[in-house]
């Protein structure tokens, strides 16, 4: 993650960097921004990642029992 203090931030420089790396805006030596380059992301997929109700999904998917392999197979 590439650091830089607010006062020395430039908009194409930095937002082109954060393209390749997460890039952290300091002031006087604290953290008050992130940015993530979103250059690869389309609106559908920034969509979802901000929606509370796909992530509650996806939690409730992963907290159920999931069978191995041999088991699915056994049951097919």
């Amino acid at each position: 993650m590439k650091v830089i203090d607010i006062r020395q931030f430039t908009i194409e420089k930095d937002i082109a960097e954060a393209q390749h790396q997460r890039v952290m805006l300091t002031n006087n030596g604290k953290p008050v921004a992130l940015l993530v380059g979103l250059q690869d992301v389309d609106e559908e997929q920034l969509q979802w990642a901000s929606s509370d109700a796909f992530w509650k999904m996806v939690t409730q998917r992963r907290a159920q029992k999931t069978l191995s392999r041999s088991e699915l197979e056994r049951r097919l």
